[in-house]
């Protein structure tokens, strides 16, 4: 929300998905009224076997990390991006590939806007992306400097972003048509407090620099690498009386793996 995520005017919070920032979405219908029902053929991997094969156990450690570190990580490449070409508010997926580099590639979610994108990935790539996600911190618009003279306590930004989270009443992520079973279970929140740096032109509208401390907390998931071929990954999300006021979304992401 994947996920903080069209860009409007920031108010007390940044958020995202598969990110939300502040903002409404417009109704589901406007991805498209297929959006639920793709009629792609599903994926057998995702199919086959045990629960959710397809993703990586959010116990697990991937390409060296785990998902909570994965989720600062996330954060810290998505808002390293300037405005002007950054994945949270591309509009058709032309931006994805911007500052990608190694075995994980990022996907984007909006500022809780409902949007239809078609991303490249490279083969053999993984995925990791957020479903429900938020931040909290110095460049959040939480505490000191973003919000002058409020110092950073972690313990009430870990608890606000908590709070924040657990009021998602729908869930709800399609992979090829194959629903997600169980999406409450990804919850990861990051381990540390992190930074993030801002470029010029930063897509939250803060002076460039580094700001500390931040952290994480939300439902995201790794996938493994896809097989090659068109892809279709779905997300819907519904989360009522946060303190961004409620929240409403679904993307979709068209992946085209070659």
């Amino acid at each position: 929300m994947t996920s903080a995520p069209a860009l409007v005017a920031i108010t007390a919070r940044l958020m995202t998905s598969v990110i939300v920032m502040a903002t409404l979405s417009p109704s589901p219908a406007a991805v498209g009224p297929k959006a639920l029902n793709s009629g792609r053929t599903p994926n057998p991997a995702a199919v086959a076997g045990n629960t959710d094969p397809a993703i990586a156990p959010v116990q697990s450690t991937s390409h060296g990390r785990t998902y909570g570190e994965w989720s600062a990580a996330w954060w810290q490449w998505v808002l390293s991006i300037p405005a002007d070409r950054n994945p949270l508010t591309d509009t058709d997926g032309r931006f994805c590939g911007e500052r990608q580099s190694g075995p994980v590639w990022f996907i984007a979610g909006t500022f809780g806007n409902s949007v239809e994108r078609t991303c490249q990935l490279p083969v053999g790539r993984a995925i990791f992306m957020p479903v429900y996600n938020w931040i909290l911190g110095a460049g959040a618009f939480d505490c000191d400097p973003s919000v002058p003279g409020v110092p950073c306590n972690v313990p009430a930004l870990r608890a606000t972003a908590a709070s924040n989270t657990e009021k998602a009443e729908i869930l709800a992520v399609r992979i090829d048509g194959v629903p997600v079973n169980n999406v409450r279970q990804y919850r990861a929140i990051s381990p540390l407090p992190f930074a993030i740096t801002y470029p010029e032109n930063s897509v939250v509208g803060l002076p460039d620099g580094t700001y500390y401390p931040q952290v994480s907390d939300g439902y995201w998931l790794m996938l493994h690498p896809l097989p090659p071929g068109p892809h279709t990954i779905q997300v819907r999300v519904y989360a009522p009386g946060t303190t961004n006021g409620d929240i409403d979304f679904e993307i979709v992401h068209n992946i085209v793996v070659q």
